[in-house]
């Protein structure tokens, strides 16, 4: 008879897989693609705990599969564990300095992780991997500006809007570099232009960093009207607000 094999999650139900890799696991408990397996239908059903703990077992099994690794760090980034997914591309970086995409990772965890420094040295180095990669230039750009350099800030967040004119998030990277160089003009017209244009929670952020923008610069009566969150939005939508 011979043995059940890891299933594919394609094609799969998410739970489905999770019933054949425990009957895989009963029987063998060191099978490491079952693991793998297993820690991806899991993270498609947000269960991340779980998922986190059949990626850890899978690397455990065979520290070598790159493929293992980077699931753990996608986990790990996922649940906000953002130094531990920084330290996991930092591995794979190392094995594979010429890896754009690993380094690119590991500085975009490490600024998550309040870790700007250690995060704008991985940046720098992506882009001088790839000094056109439209990424690589945005997470020097945002980076930066966790850092306070609004010398360095502004030209990379320049150059990242350059390179995809429109993207919301260089716009963003950009406004914030402009406001950190105390251009708060030119930065509030970005993020009230943003503001008015997405939704959720990214409307909200923006918004937030409008608002906050406007309290520094107004008299009493607009740090009244930025006080309520709804009235601002409403004249910021109508284009009636600017700062000087």
């Amino acid at each position: 008879m011979s043995e059940p094999r890891p299933p594919s999650s394609a094609g799969l139900d998410h739970r489905e897989v999770l019933r054949r890799t425990d009957a895989i696991l009963a029987e063998r408990p060191g099978d490491d693609a079952a693991h793998e397996a297993r820690a991806r239908a899991l993270l498609a059903l947000d269960r991340l705990q779980e998922a986190e703990m059949d990626a850890m077992d899978a690397v455990r099994l065979d520290p070598e599969e790159i493929r293992y690794r980077e699931l753990l760090a996608e986990i790990q980034s996922r649940r906000g564990e953002h130094a531990d997914a920084a330290a996991e591309y930092a591995r794979l970086s190392r094995r594979d300095p010429g890896q754009v995409a690993w380094t690119l990772g590991e500085a975009a965890e490490r600024i998550e992780a309040a870790d700007a420094e250690k995060g704008v040295e991985a940046a720098r180095r992506a882009v001088r991997l790839d000094p056109g990669s439209f990424d690589a230039q945005l997470a020097l750009a945002r980076g930066l500006v966790h850092l306070g350099d609004a010398a360095a800030a502004l030209p990379a967040a320049t150059r990242a809007s350059s390179l995809r004119p429109g993207d919301a998030t260089a716009r963003e990277a950009l406004a914030d570099a402009l406001w950190l160089a105390a251009r708060e003009p030119a930065a509030f017209d970005e993020f009230g232009a943003l503001a008015r244009e997405l939704s959720g929670t990214d409307q909200e952020r923006v918004l937030a960093k409008a608002r906050s923008l406007y309290r520094q610069r107004a008299g009493w009566l607009g740090r009244l009207l930025a006080s309520s969150r709804g009235s601002f939005a409403f004249a910021l939508r109508r284009g009636w607000l600017q700062i000087r």
